[in-house]
């Protein structure tokens, strides 16, 4: 791709020159019409890519765990596999977090164009990075393997943060059903690499060659993520919907002092703060069961319908994230509760929580003294059911919310606010599923 084609097609340069030059008349009169779901179907894709990182690594455990850092690739034991997968979540979340809310009070590079296309070429030598480490014999340096890895995750995740800011403040700019084909697309893209994870290893037993095949699937996804934002620009639903943006601001400038035109971020966060809430506690409640004590509970039944090389892939990662698209996909339909009622449901599930510490979770390194008392598979896997398709449609349902408690000039803040807040309560649900396993090593009941 030729940098003077990227430059003369970006979404922002001269992006006013653009929409004023078409026929205004014809664009108020006959609105375009989002054709094909061209628009729709490419910020799906975004959202594949936004949570493309995350995914990827997470659904890596094995690869990561039982092959780079274990007993039959050193020769020894080593400390390192026990603890890669707590640091793998602070190295991966924290940085996103942060750079998350910088990017919203001090947008980096300025331009939408450049915060996107430069995040996206970061993540796609970082996942280079990635395939060379798996290339290459790591069995003697494991300390150089385990924090160059973790190095690498923490660049990739620092420009994933401003991807992800930047990608949910566009689509709140559209109608609101954009922001659920984001949301859809974060909720894909799990599935997504659920299903390259274990397609990679049915395909090859070889752990050398399935990771290289696994982790190359990023790189395409993030280069088609490239590629097709710089074709929004050449979309008239697309660029109708920025001519109303544009004009909004203008007007709204136009009435406006210079003291006045800065913006009241804290007005902003205030008015979306009960659906910032909602985002925020269905993520912490998700991940305080999701990977961290989800992925350690073991197969109770030895006749169960999967053998334990499939169970964590199948019972834990496949289901989750095929439910949580899902329920994703049932908020497209239907918006329930209002926008009023909505954190009754999203505050009862915290009762997933002890749930699923009372099923046959068994941490590594953690001998447990609370009681194990649902015994059976497929409960848990009702359970995991009802986790992903709660967490998919509530999540959906309030990021939808959002840009509608704001005026349409801050639709943009609040949907960045939104992404924010969501990655924070990522964050706290991490780090609260820390400390799980010392609940049941240390609680009888």
């Amino acid at each position: 791709m030729s940098s003077t084609w990227e430059i003369n097609n970006s979404p922002n340069k001269n992006l006013k020159t653009q929409i004023f030059s078409m026929d205004k008349f014809v664009l108020e009169s006959n609105p375009p019409k989002d054709r094909r779901n061209i628009v729709y179907l490419i910020l799906v894709l975004h959202g594949i890519g936004i949570l493309m990182p995350w995914n990827m690594f997470i659904n890596a455990k094995s690869y990561f765990v039982d092959y780079k850092l274990g007993n039959d690739y050193l020769g020894h034991d080593l400390h390192y596999a026990s603890i890669f997968m707590a640091y793998l979540t602070i190295g991966s979340q924290l940085p996103s977090l942060l750079f998350n809310w910088l990017n919203i009070f001090c947008p980096i590079g300025g331009k939408l164009t450049t915060r996107i296309v430069w995040s996206i070429l970061t993540e796609v030598l970082c996942f280079v990075f990635t395939v060379a480490l798996v290339m290459i014999n790591t069995s003697q340096i494991p300390a150089l393997f385990f924090w160059s890895t973790l190095c690498n995750i923490v660049l990739l995740n620092m420009a994933n943060g401003i991807y992800n800011s930047s990608v949910f403040g566009m689509a709140a700019k559209l109608p609101a059903k954009y922001i659920g084909a984001v949301v859809l697309g974060t909720n894909l893209s799990g599935t997504f690499t659920s299903i390259a994870n274990i397609a990679s290893i049915s395909i090859t037993p070889d752990a050398r060659t399935a990771a290289i095949y696994y982790f190359t699937t990023a790189l395409f996804v993030l280069i088609t993520c490239l590629n097709t934002y710089f074709a929004l620009p050449l979309n008239r639903f697309y660029k109708h919907h920025e001519l109303i943006y544009q004009r909004q601001i203008e007007n709204q400038d136009s009435k406006q002092t210079e003291k006045d035109n800065k913006v009241p971020y804290w007005r902003v966060f205030k008015q979306a703060s009960p659906q910032l809430f909602n985002v925020f506690f269905v993520f912490f409640v998700t991940l305080s069961i999701f990977p961290a004590v989800y992925s350690d509970i073991k197969m109770s039944s030895k006749d169960f319908l999967f053998g334990e090389t499939y169970y964590t892939s199948i019972m834990c990662f496949l289901t989750f994230n095929v439910c949580a698209l899902i329920g994703t996909y049932l908020s497209t339909l239907v918006s329930w509760p209002k926008p009023k009622w909505l954190f009754i449901p999203v505050v009862l599930r915290v009762i997933l929580i002890p749930l699923f510490l009372i099923c046959n979770y068994q941490p590594i390194g953690v001998t447990r003294i609370m009681p194990v008392l649902i015994k059976n598979d497929y409960v848990f896997w009702a359970l995991g059911a009802i986790l992903g398709l709660t967490s998919g449609y509530y999540s959906s349902v309030a990021m939808m919310y959002i840009p509608s408690c704001v005026a349409p000039k801050y639709s943009g803040i609040a949907g960045m606010f939104g992404a924010a807040v969501l990655l924070t309560g990522i964050c706290c649900g991490i780090l609260f599923g820390m400390i799980t396993p010392l609940i049941v090593k240390h609680l009888s009941m």
